[in-house]
Protein backbone atom coordinates (compact mmCIF):
# COMPACT_ATOMS: atom_id res chain seq x y z
CA UNK A 1 0.00 0.00 0.00
CA UNK A 2 0.98 3.39 -0.77
CA UNK A 3 0.69 5.37 2.16
CA UNK A 4 -0.46 5.69 5.87
CA UNK A 5 -3.51 7.84 5.07
CA UNK A 6 -7.12 6.30 5.13
CA UNK A 7 -9.24 7.99 2.40
CA UNK A 8 -12.91 8.05 2.45
CA UNK A 9 -14.72 9.03 -0.35
CA UNK A 10 -18.20 10.37 0.89
CA UNK A 11 -18.99 12.70 3.15
CA UNK A 12 -22.72 11.27 3.85
CA UNK A 13 -23.58 10.04 7.26
CA UNK A 14 -21.80 6.11 6.72
CA UNK A 15 -18.81 8.04 5.06
CA UNK A 16 -18.16 11.13 7.91
CA UNK A 17 -19.14 8.51 10.56
CA UNK A 18 -16.12 5.65 9.78
CA UNK A 19 -13.85 8.61 8.96
CA UNK A 20 -14.07 10.14 12.26
CA UNK A 21 -13.77 7.08 14.04
CA UNK A 22 -10.26 6.85 12.08
CA UNK A 23 -9.47 10.07 13.30
CA UNK A 24 -10.36 9.78 16.82
CA UNK A 25 -8.20 6.86 16.68
CA UNK A 26 -5.57 8.85 15.49
CA UNK A 27 -5.04 7.25 11.71
CA UNK A 28 -4.43 10.05 9.48
CA UNK A 29 -7.46 10.48 7.58
CA UNK A 30 -8.84 12.55 4.81
CA UNK A 31 -12.45 12.35 3.73
CA UNK A 32 -13.64 13.16 -0.14
CA UNK A 33 -16.76 14.59 -0.39
CA UNK A 34 -18.26 17.23 -3.41
CA UNK A 35 -20.59 19.24 -1.14
CA UNK A 36 -19.00 22.28 -0.37
CA UNK A 37 -21.51 22.96 2.54
CA UNK A 38 -20.13 19.27 3.73
CA UNK A 39 -16.82 20.35 3.38
CA UNK A 40 -16.65 23.36 5.29
CA UNK A 41 -19.23 22.40 8.24
CA UNK A 42 -16.53 19.40 8.74
CA UNK A 43 -13.35 21.80 8.80
CA UNK A 44 -14.76 24.76 10.29
CA UNK A 45 -17.37 23.30 12.81
CA UNK A 46 -16.02 19.28 13.42
CA UNK A 47 -19.61 18.86 12.41
CA UNK A 48 -21.95 17.59 9.45
CA UNK A 49 -25.45 19.28 10.05
CA UNK A 50 -26.84 17.50 7.24
CA UNK A 51 -26.10 13.53 7.74
CA UNK A 52 -25.20 13.84 11.28
CA UNK A 53 -27.21 16.42 13.54
CA UNK A 54 -26.26 16.83 16.35
CA UNK A 55 -23.21 15.00 16.37
CA UNK A 56 -19.83 16.39 17.59
CA UNK A 57 -16.95 15.02 15.01
CA UNK A 58 -13.55 14.74 16.22
CA UNK A 59 -11.45 17.91 15.66
CA UNK A 60 -8.87 16.37 13.75
CA UNK A 61 -11.22 15.13 10.67
CA UNK A 62 -9.96 16.77 7.80
CA UNK A 63 -12.17 16.66 4.67
CA UNK A 64 -11.51 18.37 1.31
CA UNK A 65 -13.58 18.52 -2.01
CA UNK A 66 -10.20 18.04 -3.87
CA UNK A 67 -9.63 14.53 -5.47
CA UNK A 68 -6.18 15.07 -6.07
CA UNK A 69 -5.69 15.41 -2.27
CA UNK A 70 -8.11 13.26 -1.18
CA UNK A 71 -6.23 10.13 -3.06
CA UNK A 72 -2.55 11.64 -2.42
CA UNK A 73 -0.64 9.29 -0.28
CA UNK A 74 -3.54 6.82 0.10
CA UNK A 75 -2.68 3.59 1.98
CA UNK A 76 -6.51 2.48 2.09
CA UNK A 77 -9.63 3.71 0.48
CA UNK A 78 -12.62 3.78 1.59
CA UNK A 79 -16.01 4.10 -1.31
CA UNK A 80 -18.39 4.92 0.64
CA UNK A 81 -21.02 6.13 -1.89
CA UNK A 82 -24.39 4.40 -3.24
CA UNK A 83 -24.21 1.36 -4.96
CA UNK A 84 -26.27 2.77 -7.85
CA UNK A 85 -23.75 5.52 -8.63
CA UNK A 86 -20.56 4.01 -7.59
CA UNK A 87 -19.01 3.69 -11.12
CA UNK A 88 -19.65 6.75 -12.06
CA UNK A 89 -17.94 8.17 -8.60
CA UNK A 90 -15.34 6.01 -9.09
CA UNK A 91 -15.04 6.50 -13.13
CA UNK A 92 -14.41 10.33 -12.13
CA UNK A 93 -11.73 9.74 -9.61
CA UNK A 94 -10.19 6.87 -11.63
CA UNK A 95 -6.92 9.30 -12.38
CA UNK A 96 -6.07 10.10 -9.66
CA UNK A 97 -6.38 6.17 -7.88
CA UNK A 98 -3.40 4.82 -7.53
CA UNK A 99 -3.22 1.46 -9.54
CA UNK A 100 -2.56 -1.95 -7.84
CA UNK A 101 -4.19 0.04 -4.19
CA UNK A 102 -7.46 -2.06 -2.77
CA UNK A 103 -10.94 -0.24 -2.29
CA UNK A 104 -12.65 -0.91 0.33
CA UNK A 105 -16.56 -0.56 -0.88
CA UNK A 106 -19.10 0.52 1.95
CA UNK A 107 -22.08 0.43 -0.68
CA UNK A 108 -24.98 -1.82 0.17
CA UNK A 109 -26.92 -2.56 -3.62
CA UNK A 110 -27.12 -4.82 -6.91
CA UNK A 111 -26.50 -2.42 -9.70
CA UNK A 112 -30.40 -1.94 -10.50
CA UNK A 113 -29.43 -1.83 -14.56
CA UNK A 114 -26.96 -4.75 -14.71
CA UNK A 115 -27.44 -6.96 -11.70
CA UNK A 116 -23.28 -5.99 -10.98
CA UNK A 117 -22.22 -6.37 -7.41
CA UNK A 118 -20.38 -3.37 -6.18
CA UNK A 119 -17.22 -5.09 -6.24
CA UNK A 120 -17.77 -6.18 -9.61
CA UNK A 121 -18.72 -2.52 -10.95
CA UNK A 122 -15.28 -1.60 -9.38
CA UNK A 123 -13.71 -3.86 -10.93
CA UNK A 124 -15.51 -3.16 -14.32
CA UNK A 125 -14.00 0.85 -13.61
CA UNK A 126 -10.75 0.33 -11.96
CA UNK A 127 -9.68 -3.50 -13.17
CA UNK A 128 -5.63 -2.88 -11.35
CA UNK A 129 -7.81 -2.15 -7.94
CA UNK A 130 -8.60 -5.33 -6.07
CA UNK A 131 -11.98 -5.10 -4.63
CA UNK A 132 -12.43 -4.97 -0.89
CA UNK A 133 -16.07 -4.55 1.18
CA UNK A 134 -16.76 -3.23 4.73
CA UNK A 135 -20.47 -4.51 5.82
CA UNK A 136 -22.41 -5.73 8.76
CA UNK A 137 -24.35 -4.74 11.65
CA UNK A 138 -23.95 -0.85 12.13
CA UNK A 139 -25.71 2.15 12.40
CA UNK A 140 -23.95 5.81 11.35
CA UNK A 141 -25.23 7.40 14.01
CA UNK A 142 -23.96 4.86 16.81
CA UNK A 143 -20.47 4.88 15.04
CA UNK A 144 -20.61 8.34 15.05
CA UNK A 145 -20.90 9.03 18.72
CA UNK A 146 -18.26 6.38 19.79
CA UNK A 147 -20.59 3.43 20.58
CA UNK A 148 -18.84 -0.04 19.77
CA UNK A 149 -19.56 -1.31 16.55
CA UNK A 150 -18.69 -4.74 14.70
CA UNK A 151 -18.28 -5.61 10.76
CA UNK A 152 -16.92 -7.70 8.47
CA UNK A 153 -14.01 -6.70 6.10
CA UNK A 154 -14.20 -9.20 2.75
CA UNK A 155 -11.63 -9.51 -0.14
CA UNK A 156 -11.61 -12.52 -2.32
CA UNK A 157 -7.77 -12.63 -1.26
CA UNK A 158 -7.56 -14.13 2.52
CA UNK A 159 -4.54 -12.45 3.37
CA UNK A 160 -5.71 -8.68 1.91
CA UNK A 161 -8.73 -9.16 4.09
CA UNK A 162 -6.75 -9.74 7.23
CA UNK A 163 -4.76 -6.91 6.44
CA UNK A 164 -7.46 -4.72 5.93
CA UNK A 165 -9.55 -5.87 8.67
CA UNK A 166 -6.69 -5.13 10.98
CA UNK A 167 -5.67 -1.42 9.63
CA UNK A 168 -9.34 -0.36 9.85
CA UNK A 169 -10.14 -1.50 13.16
CA UNK A 170 -10.03 0.82 16.07
CA UNK A 171 -11.04 0.50 20.24
CA UNK A 172 -15.00 1.32 18.61
CA UNK A 173 -14.95 -0.84 15.25
CA UNK A 174 -14.01 -4.35 15.72
CA UNK A 175 -13.58 -5.45 12.27
CA UNK A 176 -13.86 -9.60 10.95
CA UNK A 177 -12.02 -11.02 7.94
CA UNK A 178 -13.28 -12.89 5.30
CA UNK A 179 -12.37 -13.70 1.99
CA UNK A 180 -16.21 -14.36 0.78
CA UNK A 181 -16.77 -11.57 -1.01
CA UNK A 182 -20.11 -12.34 -2.51
CA UNK A 183 -21.82 -13.67 0.63
CA UNK A 184 -21.06 -10.39 2.41
CA UNK A 185 -21.85 -8.05 -0.77
CA UNK A 186 -25.31 -10.99 -1.16
CA UNK A 187 -25.99 -10.11 2.61
CA UNK A 188 -25.74 -6.12 3.16
CA UNK A 189 -27.93 -6.11 -0.38
CA UNK A 190 -30.44 -8.15 0.07
CA UNK A 191 -31.06 -7.31 3.48
CA UNK A 192 -32.01 -3.88 2.57
CA UNK A 193 -35.28 -5.22 0.70
CA UNK A 194 -36.20 -7.35 3.38
CA UNK A 195 -36.40 -4.42 5.56
CA UNK A 196 -38.69 -2.81 3.86
CA UNK A 197 -40.73 -6.00 4.17
CA UNK A 198 -40.51 -5.66 7.73
CA UNK A 199 -40.84 -1.78 8.33
CA UNK A 200 -44.07 -2.15 5.96
CA UNK A 201 -45.89 -5.16 8.18
CA UNK A 202 -45.11 -2.70 10.94
CA UNK A 203 -46.86 0.04 9.34
CA UNK A 204 -49.50 -1.68 8.27
CA UNK A 205 -50.12 -2.59 11.55
CA UNK A 206 -49.80 -6.38 11.06
CA UNK A 207 -48.42 -6.92 14.29
CA UNK A 208 -45.23 -8.59 15.41
CA UNK A 209 -45.39 -12.24 14.59
CA UNK A 210 -46.08 -11.18 11.60
CA UNK A 211 -42.82 -9.47 10.75
CA UNK A 212 -40.83 -12.30 12.79
CA UNK A 213 -42.40 -14.72 10.19
CA UNK A 214 -41.52 -12.01 6.79
CA UNK A 215 -38.01 -11.50 8.06
CA UNK A 216 -37.31 -15.66 8.87
CA UNK A 217 -38.70 -16.42 6.00
CA UNK A 218 -36.75 -13.63 3.66
CA UNK A 219 -33.54 -14.83 5.55
CA UNK A 220 -34.63 -18.02 3.83
CA UNK A 221 -34.72 -16.37 0.55
CA UNK A 222 -31.40 -14.29 1.36
CA UNK A 223 -29.41 -17.58 1.88
CA UNK A 224 -30.96 -19.22 -1.48
CA UNK A 225 -29.83 -16.35 -3.67
CA UNK A 226 -26.52 -16.03 -1.87
CA UNK A 227 -25.95 -19.84 -2.08
CA UNK A 228 -26.64 -19.85 -6.09
CA UNK A 229 -23.91 -17.43 -6.74
CA UNK A 230 -21.41 -18.40 -5.18
CA UNK A 231 -21.94 -16.95 -1.51
CA UNK A 232 -21.04 -19.45 1.45
CA UNK A 233 -23.93 -20.27 3.97
CA UNK A 234 -21.69 -19.53 6.57
CA UNK A 235 -20.67 -16.05 5.68
CA UNK A 236 -24.70 -15.45 5.07
CA UNK A 237 -25.14 -16.42 9.01
CA UNK A 238 -22.91 -13.94 10.49
CA UNK A 239 -22.20 -10.19 10.55
CA UNK A 240 -22.55 -9.15 7.37
CA UNK A 241 -25.92 -10.99 6.56
CA UNK A 242 -27.85 -12.60 9.73
CA UNK A 243 -26.62 -9.94 11.66
CA UNK A 244 -26.81 -7.45 9.66
CA UNK A 245 -30.84 -8.32 8.38
CA UNK A 246 -31.33 -8.18 12.47
CA UNK A 247 -30.66 -4.82 12.70
CA UNK A 248 -32.13 -3.36 9.96
CA UNK A 249 -35.50 -5.02 10.20
CA UNK A 250 -35.65 -4.29 14.31
CA UNK A 251 -35.41 -0.40 13.96
CA UNK A 252 -36.75 3.02 12.59
CA UNK A 253 -32.92 4.23 12.73
CA UNK A 254 -32.95 1.64 9.49
CA UNK A 255 -33.81 4.16 6.17
CA UNK A 256 -35.48 1.10 4.78
CA UNK A 257 -37.81 -0.28 7.43
CA UNK A 258 -38.83 3.80 7.91
CA UNK A 259 -39.09 3.62 4.49
CA UNK A 260 -41.37 0.38 4.44
CA UNK A 261 -43.04 1.86 7.73
CA UNK A 262 -43.90 4.84 5.83
CA UNK A 263 -45.09 2.90 2.58
CA UNK A 264 -47.13 0.79 5.11
CA UNK A 265 -48.92 3.81 6.76
CA UNK A 266 -49.72 5.12 3.19
CA UNK A 267 -47.42 8.36 3.77
CA UNK A 268 -45.87 10.06 0.87
CA UNK A 269 -43.03 8.76 -0.14
CA UNK A 270 -41.26 11.79 -1.72
CA UNK A 271 -38.21 13.16 0.19
CA UNK A 272 -37.18 10.51 1.79
CA UNK A 273 -33.44 9.63 2.72
CA UNK A 274 -32.26 7.54 0.15
CA UNK A 275 -33.33 3.22 0.70
CA UNK A 276 -30.78 1.21 -1.24
CA UNK A 277 -33.43 -1.39 -1.06
CA UNK A 278 -35.88 0.31 -3.43
CA UNK A 279 -33.22 0.06 -5.97
CA UNK A 280 -32.47 -3.41 -5.03
CA UNK A 281 -36.08 -5.17 -4.63
CA UNK A 282 -36.24 -5.15 -8.83
CA UNK A 283 -32.87 -6.73 -9.94
CA UNK A 284 -33.06 -9.08 -6.92
CA UNK A 285 -36.64 -10.35 -7.86
CA UNK A 286 -35.00 -10.46 -11.25
CA UNK A 287 -32.03 -12.31 -9.86
CA UNK A 288 -33.99 -15.35 -8.06
CA UNK A 289 -36.48 -15.65 -11.18
CA UNK A 290 -33.84 -15.95 -13.47
CA UNK A 291 -31.90 -18.79 -10.76
CA UNK A 292 -35.14 -20.46 -10.49
CA UNK A 293 -35.21 -19.53 -6.77
CA UNK A 294 -39.12 -19.23 -4.97
CA UNK A 295 -38.15 -15.84 -3.31
CA UNK A 296 -42.21 -14.49 -2.65
CA UNK A 297 -41.33 -12.01 0.03
CA UNK A 298 -38.39 -10.29 -2.76
CA UNK A 299 -40.64 -10.40 -5.51
CA UNK A 300 -43.81 -9.06 -3.41
CA UNK A 301 -41.67 -6.23 -2.23
CA UNK A 302 -40.99 -5.42 -5.76
CA UNK A 303 -44.24 -5.76 -6.75
CA UNK A 304 -45.56 -2.93 -4.12
CA UNK A 305 -43.08 -0.69 -4.86
CA UNK A 306 -43.93 -0.95 -8.55
CA UNK A 307 -47.26 -0.47 -7.68
CA UNK A 308 -48.47 -3.81 -9.28
CA UNK A 309 -50.33 -4.46 -5.86
CA UNK A 310 -51.03 -3.22 -2.13
CA UNK A 311 -50.08 -4.43 1.01
CA UNK A 312 -53.00 -6.09 1.73
CA UNK A 313 -53.14 -8.50 -1.44
CA UNK A 314 -49.30 -8.98 -0.94
CA UNK A 315 -49.79 -10.54 2.69
CA UNK A 316 -52.83 -12.52 0.93
CA UNK A 317 -51.02 -14.30 -1.52
CA UNK A 318 -48.41 -15.28 0.43
CA UNK A 319 -50.69 -16.57 3.54
CA UNK A 320 -52.49 -18.94 0.55
CA UNK A 321 -49.70 -20.19 -0.92
CA UNK A 322 -49.18 -23.57 -1.01
CA UNK A 323 -48.18 -25.22 2.16
CA UNK A 324 -44.94 -27.18 2.60
CA UNK A 325 -42.28 -28.44 4.62
CA UNK A 326 -40.05 -25.50 6.06
CA UNK A 327 -36.81 -26.55 4.48
CA UNK A 328 -37.98 -27.01 1.34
Amino acid sequence: MNGSRITVLGGGAWGTALANTFAAANRDTLLWARDTETVNAINKGSANPRYLPGIALDPSLRATTEAAEALQNAGTILAVVPAQTLGLVLQSLAQHIPAGLPIVICAKGIERTTGRLPSDVLQATLPDNPPAALSGPSFATDLARGLPTAVTVAARDRDLAATLAANLSTPRLRCYSADDLTGVEIGGALKNVLALAAGAASGAGLGASAQAALITRGFVELRRIGEALGAQGETLMGLSGLGDLMLTCGSGQSRNFAYGEALGRGEPLDNRPLAEGVATATIAAAIAHKHGIAAPIISAVDGILKGEHSIAEAVEALMTRPLKHEAD
